[in-house]
């Protein structure tokens, strides 16, 4: 499967942005044969498991130019990095504890001529910023996530939907929402928006 499916979920691309998101899988490609970041196995399903899966934020809402988004456990840089090709005006942090694969985030950002993009070797708990939205793919459990950058999101939001957490999940999460208190909880069943069957139990949680 190639860039295409992009493509057809997501008409309006320039052609600088499609040329980004067909060079992003020949990058991941020759990186991950020498720092693995993506299962091997998985790389043959590479823009649906993890490109298109890291749009599927953009089709909840549409970040206006000037947001600032914490990618908070990013790993080889989703969903941050599909993300800063779509949305050039918007700001992200890249943030993973792993530095090897903050180093595959730094190549490709810069490989990609991504200046939206800024990436650190950090624990998610020691970034101290606010943003409007943290985003990330199932790093941990949600009530630990919650805990660690529950607070780092500004309180004036000036996007569709309100500033939180926008995170990516897939299964059964209901007795993870039930350990998260005083947030404001919105699901968004992906299999709306992609009519692939890895999407079928794909979610995105919004707190807030």
């Amino acid at each position: 499967m190639n860039a295409e499916i992009i493509f057809n979920y997501f008409p309006d691309l320039s052609d600088k942005q499609k040329a980004q998101f067909i060079q992003l899988g020949e990058l991941y490609n020759y990186l991950n044969a020498q720092i693995n970041v993506i299962s091997r196995k998985d790389m043959d399903n590479f823009y649906l498991h993890h490109v298109l899966h890291s749009l599927a934020i953009a089709k909840i809402v549409r970040f206006k130019a000037y947001t600032e988004i914490l990618d908070a456990g990013t790993g080889g840089g989703f969903p941050g990095i599909p993300l800063a090709i779509l949305f050039p005006e918007v700001s992200f942090y890249l943030v993973d504890s792993i530095g090897k694969k903050i180093k595959v985030v730094q190549e490709i950002a810069g490989s990609l001529g991504l200046e939206n993009v800024e990436a650190e070797q950090l624990r998610m708990e020691q970034v101290d910023r606010t943003f409007d939205f943290i985003i990330s793919r199932a790093v941990t459990s949600l009530p630990d996530f919650v805990r660690w950058v529950g607070y780092k999101f500004h309180r004036k939001s000036f996007n569709s939907i309100p500033n939180g957490i926008l995170y990516l999940k897939g299964g059964d999460i209901k007795t993870e929402l039930q350990s998260v208190k005083r947030m404001k909880k919105k699901i968004y069943s992906l299999d709306k928006y992609f009519g692939e069957t890895f999407f079928e139990t794909k979610k995105i949680v919004h707190l807030y």
